[in-house]
């Protein structure tokens, strides 16, 4: 949304380009005259407990270093029956540097004798929006998105990434990994997630004369 040529801008606390490019390409296409700027800035130590917690600390950080209107956003797979783990660790589940072939797998052999009714899990994110002082009248929001379904017993599938090849979603009878690309974008945690964000960065964008 923009008035006058005047587009709402909006710095995504992540040093990933690519990672840009989505919220640029996915907001941009709900929200015209929307404009995604990457982060410079220092990272923080995410030392939350919660994904809105860790969201919350990239985002308040990317404000504040900025001045501007700032997103971040935290994601990962919880699993019913371990108590919602890997949860906030999923990205480094087998540890430190072991990369997302090693979790999947140690995921896998956690699971091994655990019987299909009881292998639900979900994924989930949260988008964080962070209004600084700078930026106008100050203000949260968090954006939360989430997609239930099943641990399978064995990977299938090259689609998508992480743990996509075993989470198969309720609804449908193959992995996130064997979904179409544009059929995952639909369903998935990050576009429920974006879903609930748009509203709020349209109140924003009315708020500022956007």
């Amino acid at each position: 949304m923009s008035v006058a040529g005047t587009p709402l801008e909006v710095v995504l606390a992540t040093h990933n380009a690519h990672k840009v490019a989505e919220f640029q390409h996915i907001l941009g296409e709900r929200m015209p005259g929307l404009v995604v700027l990457p982060y410079d800035g220092p990272e923080p130590v995410e030392d939350g407990t919660t994904f809105d917690e860790n969201a919350f600390i990239k985002a308040r950080a990317a404000a504040s270093h900025t001045g501007r209107i700032a997103l971040a956003d935290d994601s990962g797979l919880a699993v019913d029956v371990m108590g919602g783990a890997p949860g906030i660790f999923s990205a480094r589940w087998a540890g430190p540097g072991r990369g997302a072939e090693a979790n999947l797998e140690l995921l896998l052999a956690q699971l091994g004798d655990i019987r299909d009714p009881h292998r639900t899990a979900h994924f989930h994110c949260t988008i964080a929006l962070v209004v600084p002082d700078a930026a106008g009248t100050p203000f949260e929001y968090a954006a939360v998105g989430e997609w239930p379904g099943r641990i399978a017993t064995e990977r299938a599938g090259v689609n998508g990434f992480g743990y996509d090849p075993i989470f198969v979603p309720d609804g449908f009878e193959v992995s996130a990994a064997e979904l179409a690309p544009e059929v995952k974008s639909a369903h998935s945690h990050r576009a429920r997630a974006f879903a609930a964000l748009v509203p709020e960065l349209v109140r924003v964008a009315s708020r500022l004369g956007r």
